[in-house]
């Protein structure tokens, strides 16, 4: 895989884990009381209370205390690949106006190809219609019965 798919794949990587950890975050944060001044919300009729499960209530790894921390290692390694990758790309030298140059140097064969190119196209075209003439003139002569000239 070339450097610049490594790359893009990286990014997804970084995308996905920040928007996992803020899912993880906004499901598993405990409400917050913004202001002192704000009523309290009137109390739910019991009800029969769920079973504890056991993946999310006593589970030592998903401590909403310890969520965060983690979530944040594994942004943070990522970035630091993703990093790794950026240093690994080959350095341009001569600077921008070498690059400049090379951009113009490619465009110009870019041009002389396309026109050999487009050359060869109608030339294509032209043995099409020829063959294309022969084909409409043996059909003719098979479907008259004609001999061929």
């Amino acid at each position: 895989m070339d450097i610049i798919s490594q790359l893009q794949e990286q990014v997804n990587t970084i995308a996905a884990i920040a928007f996992n950890t803020f899912g993880t975050l906004q499901r598993d944060a405990p409400p917050v009381r913004l202001s002192p001044n704000y009523p309290e919300p009137p109390a739910a009729a019991p009800t029969a209370a769920p079973a504890p499960n056991p993946t999310t209530e006593e589970s030592p790894s998903n401590n909403i205390a310890e969520t965060p921390k983690l979530l944040s290692a594994e942004l943070v390694k990522a970035a630091k690949q993703f990093d790794a990758l950026v240093a690994a790309l080959p350095f341009s030298e001569g600077g921008e106006e070498a690059q400049l140059k090379r951009i113009a140097e490619l465009q110009a064969e870019n041009d002389i190809v396309g026109q050999e190119l487009q050359k060869q196209l109608e030339a294509a075209e032209k043995e099409l219609k020829q063959v294309q003439a022969l084909f409409n003139e043996a059909a003719d002569n098979c479907l008259n019965l004609k001999k061929p000239d």
